[in-house]
């Protein structure tokens, strides 16, 4: 079994605490975007803020650094985060909007589960409106 330890990232702006757990059967990259998503519903990191180099992250954490840059494109897709290269990663959405886009997802698997397309979730939602 692992120890799992809170590790601290600093980067050029920001000081965050992060941990993953090679034993857990979640997929690594969903940790460390999860890690990120706690940080800042934490309020360790705040809109506008920079989160450390995914190559410190990844060194630190002890994973690939695909591994990061696939978790931070899991939270661009959501609005978590947005990022340039050049720019470094900033922190673009509170935890509100990365709840949100993880209860779509969830429904979006539901519905594909039971024969519907997206398409048709988003008729609904649309028809609900009315």
């Amino acid at each position: 079994m692992c120890a799992v330890r809170r590790e601290k990232v600093v980067g050029s702006t920001t000081s965050v605490s992060f941990v993953v757990d090679r034993d857990d059967p979640m997929a690594l990259h969903d940790q460390v975007a999860g890690e990120i998503r706690r940080a800042i519903a934490e309020g360790e990191i705040g809109p506008g803020e920079r989160l450390p180099p995914a190559v410190d992250l990844a060194a630190v954490l002890g994973v690939n650094k695909n591994t990061v840059f696939r978790a931070l494109h899991l939270l661009r897709e959501e609005g978590t985060v947005d990022f340039t290269r050049g720019r470094g990663v900033r922190v673009t959405g509170g935890p509100e909007r990365s709840q949100i886009v993880g209860q779509v997802r969830d429904l979006l698997e539901f519905a594909r589960a039971r024969g519907y397309r997206s398409e048709d979730v988003v008729e609904i939602i649309q028809g609900l409106r009315r």
